[in-house]
C-alpha cells in the first residue's frame, strides 16, 4: 500500500507468557510451531514491505528468526502482561520503526492464533484500506442468523425468557434479519500509522474484511489446537 512511498509493516505479536496454552506461539501444530503458519502467510503477502516479530521471549525470538521474521527489537516486559492492550504493542513497534527512520504508512497486525489465514487475505485487507479510504480495516465473520441480535433472548428477573433487544418489531424470518458481523480473532487488523500513533484500536471510518468461518478459526484453548492441526494437515494433503 504505502502513502507516498511509506511502508506497510506486518507485525506479529508473540509474547511468552500465555496462560490458556503455555507457550502457545510455539506449540506444535501440523508438525510446526503455531507461529510458523502466520509467518508463512505474512512473508508470502505481496502487500507487506517487512514483517516484524514483537516478543519478550528469547526462545520465541529464535523460532521467529528461523522462520524468516525480522527480530529487530524486544518487547519490554511491561508490554507482555496478560492485560497489556494490543494498542500498546503496535504503538511500541511504530515508535521503533520511526526511531530507525522507517516511514510507516500502515501497520498490519497478524496474531499467530489465526493459523488458517492465507497470504491473499492479508493482501485483500490491505487493498481494502486503500480502495475505501478507511482509517482501519478489521477482519470479521458473518454472525449466523440464529445468533443475530434480533434473535437473542435473555432471562428476566422472574426466570422467564425475554428479548434481549426489544427495540422495533420482532423479526423471525432469516431473510429479514440485518447483516451483522463479529471480529474473528481478529485475524487481520490494518491501521494507518496515524491511528496507531494516537493509541486507537481502530480508526473511523472502519472497513470490514469478511472471511469465512473456517479460515477464521482462532486458537484459544487446547481443543482449538487439535482442530486446526487436523485442518492444516488436510490443507497440506490436498
Amino acid at each position: 500500500m504505502g502513502d507516498r512511498g511509506a511502508e506497510t509493516i506486518g507485525l506479529v505479536p508473540a509474547r511468552g507468557g500465555s496462560k490458556g496454552i503455555p507457550r502457545k506461539c510455539i506449540a506444535a501444530v501440523a508438525g510446526r510451531p503455531l507461529l510458523a503458519w502466520t509467518a508463512d502467510a505474512a512473508l508470502a503477502a505481496a502487500s507487506l514491505d517487512r514483517v516484524l516479530l514483537s516478543t519478550d521471549d528469547d526462545e520465541i525470538a529464535a523460532v521467529g528468526e528461523d522462520l524468516g521474521l525480522a527480530v529487530t527489537f524486544r518487547r519490554p516486559p511491561a508490554l507482555a502482561a496478560d492485560d497489556t492492550p494490543m494498542t500498546a504493542v503496535t504503538s511500541h513497534a511504530l515508535e521503533w520503526c520511526r526511531s530507525e527512520g522507517i516511514d510507516v504508512g500502515a501497520i498490519v497486525l497478524l496474531q499467530p492464533t489465526s493459523p488458517l489465514r492465507r497470504p491473499e487475505h492479508i493482501d485483500e485487507a490491505v487493498a481494502l484500506l486503500a480502495d475505501t479510504g478507511a482509517e482501519s480495516v478489521v477482519s470479521v465473520v458473518a454472525v449466523p442468523h440464529q445468533y443475530n441480535p434480533v434473535s437473542i433472548l435473555q432471562r428476566s428477573g422472574a426466570g422467564f425468557l425475554e428479548r434481549w433487544n426489544d427495540d422495533g418489531p420482532l423479526v423471525t424470518r432469516r431473510q429479514d434479519k440485518p447483516e451483522v458481523y463479529a471480529r474473528n480473532g481478529p485475524a487481520i487488523v490494518v491501521n494507518r500509522a496515524a491511528v496507531v500513533a494516537r493509541g486507537d484500536a481502530y480508526g473511523e471510518p472502519l472497513a470490514g474484511y469478511v472471511m469465512s468461518q473456517l479460515d477464521s478459526l482462532d486458537v484459544d484453548g487446547p481443543d482449538d489446537l487439535v482442530l486446526v492441526d487436523l485442518l492444516l494437515r488436510d490443507r497440506l494433503a490436498s
